[in-house]
């Protein structure tokens, strides 16, 4: 019996499927192939894939028209959206709408295959992926997405919007280690201009106010020379 996990990848443009087909079976996953949304949810339905990796800009249906009506039929496969757009307010609708995650085109196959194995990890079979909630919480720790508004032990806490947003991230992207590059395209934007000195001091920022020991944490953990990791277990609340 084949225990591999099963990816359907969903991109119009032959060359990309072709290579990435090769590198997921290099990596150990099975692959099926799909050209467009139309043809994506189609197949979803036979194939019963464990993630979609699913480029957004494709003729016909595209990737988030295909990602909107697996989500509103009650299909919550994990997808990983391939996009060009920039704008961190597009991206962050698509992960509203249902996306696992995203990775800008053009990107490192190997960064890909990353972000499948971290999405698989925290994955809830049947259940809609953290980045939809409105709500999360960890331990004593509560934050309201939309209204950007953290309490700790009930007492809400006063912190800068980009402090917030940081945070948001990293619990909708428990225990993954994302690094301070990916973390400024997310938080700040992909033509913001701040240098990665900007995510040091918001986390920071969150370690005071979370009482949060660099040395010992609790919640945010520092990889040395490469990010940070939400180590706290992260739900989401009704």
């Amino acid at each position: 019996m084949d225990t591999k996990p099963k990816i359907l990848l969903v991109d119009d443009e032959e060359a990309i499927r072709s290579n990435l087909a090769s590198f997921f079976g290099r990596s150990g996953f099975t692959v099926e192939i799909a050209t467009d949304g139309q043809e994506a949810l189609d197949k979803t339905s036979h194939f019963e894939p464990n993630l979609i990796v699913m480029d957004v800009l494709m003729p016909n249906i595209d990737g988030r028209e295909a990602l909107r009506r697996l989500r509103q039929s009650g299909n919550w496969t994990p997808v990983i959206l391939l996009t060009r757009v920039g704008e961190s307010t597009e991206r962050a609708m698509a992960l509203e709408e249902g996306a696992d995650d995203y990775l800008n085109k053009p990107f490192d196959p190997h960064e890909l295959v990353a972000r499948i194995r971290s999405v698989l990890r925290r994955a809830r079979p049947g259940q809609p992926p953290l980045s939809t909630a409105s709500r999360l919480t960890s331990g004593p720790i509560s934050l309201d997405r939309m209204a950007r508004r953290l309490w700790l032990n009930g007492e809400e806490l006063a912190l800068t919007p980009k402090a917030i947003a940081l945070l948001a991230y990293l619990m909708t992207h428990p225990d993954e280690l994302i690094t301070r590059e990916r973390l400024l395209d997310a938080v700040w934007g992909w033509d913001y201009p701040a240098g990665t000195r900007a995510v040091d001091t918001r986390i920071a920022e969150l370690r005071r106010a979370l009482d949060d020991d660099p040395t010992d944490p609790q919640y945010i953990e520092t990889v040395p020379g490469q990010g940070y990791r939400f180590i706290g277990t992260v739900e989401a609340a009704v």
